[in-house]
């Protein structure tokens, strides 16, 4: 990205005027000041109850329904009907998990990865009271992936659904969903995929993902704390309706929105479309939205990979540095979310220490405790977790490398 490019990127995230270097980014992004305007216009112009006649009501009624119009777009959902809203992607999932529940059977299979987030295992593990049997698809702990041939080992003919994250909130690895597909749907298995540590990074496309469902949260996408579930239209019409009783199941997605969406919410998440389209135009590129979306991309991505290296370049001459994941940047099989550990130290202290430049980052399991605990690092309080957005400088990598020689590691 040039030095112009990202200049024009960083003017649309207020909070980037202060001298604070955000690098919790998994954690949480920076809000794009398009979103919070969206939402400030609705409360302030259209605050009302949808459905209506008046023209208030119906202004607001359209302005929802352009809002979850805008997020299909985003995810390239063939129906807007398949978009389901929340308030976060663990609740989305119990929603979606608590759906099935009733036509499990005794004996079903339910495969989930330890590599995941917890938002990805809670629902699933809960079906177990329906009769469900879960297994795990561990990850290999010398190189900490998830081997296919495990998963083929794992698959069985009373299988039915296989739970796993586009990428890693701790590894940052980008797990080759697509592929993954394939062989679950070979068995007649259904695949749900967690996106919510890939869709900061690259364009979601959730029928080139393969997916059955594929849920990601905005708020670590420059929006509001809100979520998203897409699920192929069929699927969900087969599911029964978690509304009123006098909300059918035919009725998409209301029925499996109890109370409806967050209206302001809802549209403020249409600005993260918005921004992608203008930064895709701002990048040179004509074409339809999604085209324009993807050269927006296709230009992050590039960024992040150039910082994800310097950082990671930093840590790999730092014999007493382990990092949890793959340890360089190649072929965009790695998201710019760096987690490390060093040895004899408390990761608690490293962050701490480096709190005091101003620099953001964090340490902890980030919720994939069956992860941590798996390749052993719990007593060392999880990782260190540096997560870069497309945002974010050189100036302030170097920062961060700055403020680690200073403790030092």
């Amino acid at each position: 990205m040039t030095p112009q490019q990202l200049a024009t990127v960083r003017a649309e995230f207020p909070a980037l005027s202060t001298n604070m270097v955000f690098l919790d980014n998994a954690g949480g992004s920076q809000i794009l000041k398009r979103v919070a305007d969206r939402i400030h216009d609705y409360l302030t112009t259209t605050s009302v109850q949808l459905g209506a006649t008046y023209a208030t009501s119906a202004a607001a009624s359209a302005r929802v329904l352009a809002a979850r119009r805008s997020v299909a777009t985003l995810i390239n959902a063939a129906h807007d009907e398949e978009v389901v809203m929340a308030g976060s992607a663990t609740l989305l999932m119990f929603l979606f998990t608590q759906a099935l529940r009733s036509g499990i059977k005794p004996g079903d299979e339910i495969i989930i990865s330890n590599t995941d987030h917890e938002s990805n295992i809670g629902g699933w593990t809960r079906l177990q009271e329906a009769g469900a049997v879960v297994k795990v698809w561990e990850v290999n702990r010398e190189t900490l992936e998830l081997d296919l041939a495990d998963l083929n080992r794992l698959l069985t003919a009373r299988t039915k659904w296989v739970a796993v994250t586009h990428a890693s909130n701790v590894l940052g690895t980008v797990n080759r969903v697509a592929e993954i597909a394939k062989h679950v749907h070979a068995g007649g298995a259904r695949l749900c995929v967690d996106g919510v540590a890939y869709a900061p990074h690259r364009l979601v496309d959730v029928h080139a993902s393969g997916a059955d469902v594929y849920v990601f949260s905005f708020y670590k996408v420059f929006g509001p704390h809100y979520a998203v579930l897409w699920g192929k239209r069929d699927l969900l019409l087969s599911l029964p309706s978690l509304n009123h009783h006098f909300i059918g199941t035919n009725v998409l997605p209301y029925k499996l929105q109890p109370g409806n969406v967050n209206f302001e919410l809802s549209y403020g998440c249409a600005g993260i479309a918005d921004y992608l389209v203008a930064m895709g135009e701002a990048f040179g590129t004509t074409g339809t939205d999604r085209e324009k979306m993807q050269t927006a991309f296709d230009v992050f991505t590039r960024h992040e990979d150039t910082l994800a290296e310097m950082l990671l370049g930093y840590l790999r001459t730092k014999k007493n540095v382990r990092i949890i994941g793959r340890d360089r940047v190649t072929n965009g099989d790695r998201m710019p979310t760096i987690s490390f550990v060093v040895d004899d130290k408390q990761s608690e202290d490293i962050v701490r220490h480096v709190d005091q430049s101003g620099i953001g980052i964090r340490f902890g399991d980030f919720y994939a405790q069956r992860l941590i605990d798996s390749i052993g690092i719990r007593q060392q309080g999880g990782v260190v977790r540096v997560s870069i957005a497309h945002y974010n400088s050189a100036d302030e990598i170097s920062r961060l490398i700055d403020a680690l020689e200073r403790f030092p590691i």
